[in-house]
């Protein structure tokens, strides 16, 4: 099948194998939870997965426990984020990601990089293993954006910041949100703002947005509304990310791109 912006769907088996395993972990350890992936999960496809519910020290040590009622949350996997770049074998784009988000916010956010084993993780008021960079570019920003419409935000951004901008066709919202940190990752590019001008999943930018919301930084619509994680799986409304810049003051400067993002 084709997305919403025309691109080939991508299945492979190693969407499926990953799925399988992130849904039967997460349903068995929390029953009443709701969880939202994007892969759908045959009844026949069942497999107990347990986990012994011990948290690692280092994870222990840094995160503050809360409790809320299971019906407030909402989790969303991406069990293998970049299928079109898994299948050309560019993999360092891939990630699998794991979201919780309470009352539509994301307050916990997992994003993994199967291939070179390196894990981020960020709870809101409760701690991270990763964190910003010391400085941003805010003049003429590095944007990463999604290497099957690249051209579309590279027009509107030149008018926007200039011909020096730079632009990095990426694949993976996991991989383009982890552009905006510090990670010590040889194959992980920098860039000072993500965007997406067009119609994305919920399951692939819920885990980003956490993390980001975490640290300090912002992930929003084009126009600046908070992205809500319950209801829909989509976000109709583009996005634009950023960490330790005026994240009002970039929107201002983006006016024509929330035109094309229902396109």
């Amino acid at each position: 099948g084709k997305t919403r912006e025309g691109a080939e769907e991508q299945l492979t088996s190693g969407d499926l194998l990953s799925n399988r395993r992130m849904f039967y972990l997460l349903k068995g350890a929390f029953p009443a939870v709701q969880i939202n992936s994007e892969e759908r999960v045959e009844t026949a496809d069942q497999e107990t997965v347990s986990w012994d519910r011990s948290i690692p020290e280092d994870i222990k040590q840094k995160v503050q426990p809360k409790e809320v009622p299971a019906e407030s949350v909402t989790v969303w996997i991406d069990p293998l984020d970049a299928t079109q770049e898994y299948t050309e074998d560019l993999r360092q784009y891939v990630t699998t990601m794991v979201c919780v988000a309470v009352n539509g916010k994301p307050v916990i956010g997992v994003i993994h990089k199967p291939f070179s084993a390196y894990t981020a993780w960020a709870m809101v008021d409760g701690g991270s293993n990763v964190k910003a960079r010391s400085s941003y570019n805010v003049k003429t920003p590095r944007i990463i954006v999604s290497r099957s419409h690249a051209g579309k935000v590279e027009q509107v951004a030149r008018q926007t910041f200039g011909n020096k901008t730079v632009i990095i066709p990426a694949g993976g919202a996991g991989y383009k949100v982890l552009a905006l940190l510090d990670v010590a990752e040889k194959n992980q590019e920098e860039a000072d703002v993500y965007i997406h001008v067009t119609y994305i999943k919920k399951w692939d930018i819920c885990a980003g947005n956490a993390v980001l919301r975490a640290l300090g930084g912002h992930m929003t619509t084009l126009t600046g509304e908070e992205i809500s994680y319950t209801g829909s799986d989509g976000n109709e409304g583009g996005l634009i990310a950023s960490i330790n810049m005026d994240h009002k003051a970039l929107i201002e400067k983006l006016p024509d791109l929330e035109k094309t993002s229902h396109k």
